[in-house]
């Protein structure tokens, strides 16, 4: 899939100290748990994706990518004080939408069933396949029962050989590759995403 329009700001979720631009947007912002203090400014902020919203403005970003962090998010949680079941995973999901434009992209690579790699890391606790996306698409998404409020579009979803889903660009040569992976190998490890923001 080519992607035409630059994108202008783009957020790159769980960035660490190398945050990641999919779509060579012309500014880049993070959130990370872990960011140093001298990297935190307007840009980069500091955000335990789990328990707190995404610390931006509605409708701020173009584009918004999570690489290796989905899988980290648990899907249910107790809050013992009120006596409530929680669902960190939507909740994230609804804060991607709201920070995303009208239009904007959701860019998300992470290991995925059957693969080892989405087990083997014990850190590893929310196990995604190759339907979990469709919770999220379409005019009436099935994660709406669990508190969802968003609506998505699913632009790409497909099984990729890690190296080449650093970049939301698939030229031919690297598509050719993957396929040949496919054929040769019994599994790729991570499953890529690219929804779009329906507002």
């Amino acid at each position: 899939m080519t992607i035409k329009n630059k994108r202008d700001r783009h957020l790159d979720l769980g960035c660490g100290n190398n945050p990641r631009n999919p779509y060579a947007a012309n500014e880049l912002f993070g959130v990370d748990l872990s960011l140093e203090s001298e990297t935190i400014n307007d840009h980069f902020r500091s955000c335990n994706l789990v328990c707190e919203p995404i610390p931006f403005e509605d409708s701020y970003f173009d584009s918004v990518s999570a690489f290796d962090v989905l899988e980290h998010i648990p899907r249910q949680s107790v809050d013992h004080q009120k006596k409530l079941i929680i669902n960190p995973f939507i909740e994230l999901m609804n804060e991607i939408f709201r920070v995303l434009k009208p239009g904007g992209l959701f860019y998300a690579s992470t290991p995925a069933y059957p693969s080892p790699e989405a087990f083997q890391d014990p850190t590893h606790v929310n196990i995604i396949t190759e339907g979990t996306h469709q919770y999220f698409c379409g005019s009436k998404p099935d994660a709406q029962r669990y508190g969802f409020h968003g609506h998505f579009l699913a632009i790409e979803a497909q099984r990729i050989y890690p190296k080449y889903s650093q970049t939301a660009e698939r030229s031919l040569i690297n598509r050719l590759k993957n396929a040949h992976k496919k054929y040769v190998k019994r599994s790729i490890s991570h499953f890529v995403w690219q929804l779009q923001a329906v507002k």
